[in-house]
C-alpha cells in the first residue's frame, strides 16, 4: 500500500510547516483511529497541566494502534491533532513534539491542528485522529 499513497503540495498553495495539503490513495483498505487521549495502560490522565508530555503519550497511544492493524506511521494519510489552547506557542509545542516522537513521519501527510475548549476527560489536553491506508 504504501506506493499507493501519494503526498501533493500544488504550487500555488502556501508552503506547509512539513505537512502536505493533499493525500491521495488509491483504492484499498483503511484504518481510522479513535481519538487516542492521554492515558496510561492502567486509564490514567499522563501529564496533566503538561501538553508535551499529553503529545508523547498520544503519539505513543497512537502506534501501539497502529501497530495492532499492521500499520505505521508512514501509512498515516490523515491526522486531526486537537489542543485545548488557543495560544500559538502551546499549539506550536504540540505539533513540534508530535513531530519529533517515532510517530513523526504521520504528521507528513494531510493534517489539522485545531485549538479547542475542551476535551473528554478531566485534565486532556491534547487528542489525535488518524487515518492510516493498510496493505491489501
Amino acid at each position: 500500500m504504501r506506493n499507493r499513497v501519494t503526498r501533493v503540495n500544488p504550487l500555488a498553495l502556501h508552503e506547509t510547516p512539513g505537512y502536505h495539503h493533499i493525500t491521495v490513495v488509491e483504492a484499498g483498505r483503511t484504518a481510522y483511529l479513535a481519538g487516542q487521549c492521554p492515558l496510561d495502560a492502567a486509564g490514567g490522565l499522563v501529564g496533566p497541566d503538561d501538553p508535551a508530555a499529553q503529545a508523547r503519550q498520544v503519539a505513543a497511544n497512537a502506534l501501539t494502534a497502529l501497530r495492532a492493524v499492521g500499520a505505521g506511521p508512514e501509512d498515516v494519510v490523515r491526522s486531526v491533532i486537537y489542543v485545548v489552547s488557543d495560544e500559538r506557542e502551546v499549539l506550536s509545542e504540540v505539533w513540534d513534539t508530535l513531530n519529533a516522537s517515532p510517530l513523526g513521519r504521520a504528521f507528513s501527510t494531510a493534517s489539522t491542528l485545531l485549538g479547542v475548549a475542551r476535551l473528554g476527560f478531566t485534565g486532556q489536553l491534547v487528542e489525535l485522529d488518524l487515518t492510516a491506508a493498510l496493505q491489501d
